[in-house]
């Protein structure tokens, strides 16, 4: 037995400004998300990419090809009734920041760990009045509640629509650090990816790459652009 499937039935995908908001349309029907609430975006510009992605659509709906209403949905449905808990979870990765966990060898990974990942530390010192401790190995390193703080302030400032893509920003690269020198301009995104793949790149570097896992993290990189250009459409 086949799963069900949505099927097109528009000509047309638009926006139309509406209060509060613009909507996107197909034909005279509004977009609504899976819990049935009208989808209205914060800015026209993001209206116009989560039309385009209705637009594209053959004559079967394929989810998987709509990334922006995807998140936008997840705005809506999910961070806004739990906006304050969202914020936490997010925060929380500040606590275990990839950047602080450096190689116990061998010295060039070390360094090339150094060299790539202490300017971002050195950064929120600065910037973000937030130093943290780095540590080598695995084990588990307490980070200063101020500084836990003040990067948790930082995450609770931003909106629905915002944080559901800073969410994936943060959750695809494993740092809190890394998303939060995305949004704000301080590095791109595909820098910030080559920083979080910084530890496999040198593993592919040293034993070869492995074709499925290069596979995942196409897929993964591909998504974490697209929290960063959601991120931007935003306003």
């Amino acid at each position: 037995m086949s799963a069900w499937a949505a099927r097109r039935f528009w000509t047309d995908a638009t926006v139309r400004a509406e209060a509060g908001g613009h909507a996107v349309m197909l034909d005279a029907r509004p977009v609504r998300t899976p819990l049935k609430v009208p989808l209205i975006l914060p800015t026209e510009d993001l209206a116009q990419e989560i039309a385009a992605e209705w637009q594209a659509q053959g004559d079967v709906v394929d989810p998987a090809t709509m990334p922006f209403t995807r998140t936008a949905n997840s705005a809506i449905d999910t961070v806004t009734p739990h906006l304050q808990t969202v914020a936490a979870q997010i925060s929380a990765y500040g606590g275990s920041d990839l950047l602080c966990y450096r190689a116990t060898g061998p010295q060039a990974l070390i360094l090339r760990q150094a060299q790539a990942w202490d300017p971002l530390l050195e950064w929120a010192v600065r910037d973000l009045d937030a130093p943290l401790v780095q540590t080598f190995g695995i084990m588990p390193v307490a980070q200063p509640q101020d500084s836990l703080a003040a990067l948790a302030a930082r995450v609770g400032a931003l909106g629905p629509f915002h944080l559901a893509a800073f969410h994936d920003l943060v959750a695809l690269s494993g740092s809190l650090l890394l998303g939060l020198a995305v949004s704000a301009g301080r590095i791109t995104a595909p820098e910030a990816w080559g920083l979080s793949r910084l530890d496999e790149d040198w593993q592919a570097d040293q034993w070869g790459a492995d074709e499925e896992a290069a596979a995942v993290a196409a897929l993964k990189r591909q998504a974490f652009l697209t929290a960063d250009r959601f991120f931007a459409l935003c306003g």
